[in-house]
């Protein structure tokens, strides 16, 4: 009996923690993807219930957040136009993707490539990418974006946003 307790004990503590974690998992259902959106709309994001497909945080405010959708309806989600733009680089249906992008100045869902991009807004991965309606001094296309994302060109690397912020 002295060498079966703690045997037992052990069995009994990870059958615990294997209980506490399967219940967490059921109880959050994070949504990363949806499927069928063939008419390739922005959908509505629930705070606290989406979760961004290039770095997996999740989407608790809608200020910065973009959409692809694929030719097929997969649709994705991020919080950052950043991560949008570095998600999509190596996907094959990147230049047919429908890219939905939600706008500070009109707050509301545009097309992400006639977007104008802010460079030095303060975003959830600091990457500085603001999506605007409506042109102003120094914003930048969507190419333009995608292009300084892709070689670093972001807030998030010190020595650019000390050029970008003229310090």
């Amino acid at each position: 009996m002295k060498k079966i307790l703690p045997f037992f004990t052990i069995i009994v503590i990870i059958a615990i923690i294997v209980i506490i974690f399967l219940s967490m998992s059921n109880s959050k259902q994070m949504v990363v993807l949806k499927e069928g959106n063939t008419t390739q709309t922005p959908l509505d994001i629930v705070l606290g219930k989406y979760q961004d497909s290039d770095c997996g945080m999740i989407i608790d405010n809608l200020d910065y957040v973009s959409q692809v959708v694929a030719p097929d309806g997969k649709t994705w989600f991020f919080h950052d136009h950043g991560g949008m733009a570095n998600w999509l680089k190596d996907k094959a249906f990147k230049d047919e993707a429908k890219i939905w992008v939600r706008t500070i100045d009109t707050k509301k869902y545009i097309d992400g490539r006639t977007a104008w991009y802010s460079q030095t807004d303060i975003t959830p991965m600091r990457y500085g990418f603001g999506a605007y309606e409506n042109k102003q001094d120094g914003f930048i296309t969507f190419e333009e974006m995608s292009l300084k994302m892709l070689r670093g060109e972001t807030m998030a690397n010190p020595v650019y946003k000390k050029e970008l912020l003229g310090k």
